[in-house]
């Protein structure tokens, strides 16, 4: 994991952090090894802080169509 992708993941809100999740394209190297492991983490810790409900926001506000 480079120091870049580590800023961008600690940076990121929950919703920011779903929104890439949702939409990346196969292969992105954000989900891949270390860096995967550590985004995975990332986006549990983030959903837990915010709560079931602003995390259900997010994710209809994001939807499924790019």
């Amino acid at each position: 994991m480079t120091e870049d992708q580590k800023r961008w993941i600690d940076g990121a809100t929950y919703g920011q952090l779903l929104r890439r999740w949702r939409f990346a394209p196969v292969g992105d190297p954000f989900f891949q090894g270390d860096t995967g492991d550590y985004y995975a983490e990332a986006l549990r810790r983030k959903k837990e802080e915010v709560g079931d409900d602003a995390a259900v926001s997010a994710s209809k506000s994001i939807g499924w169509d790019k």
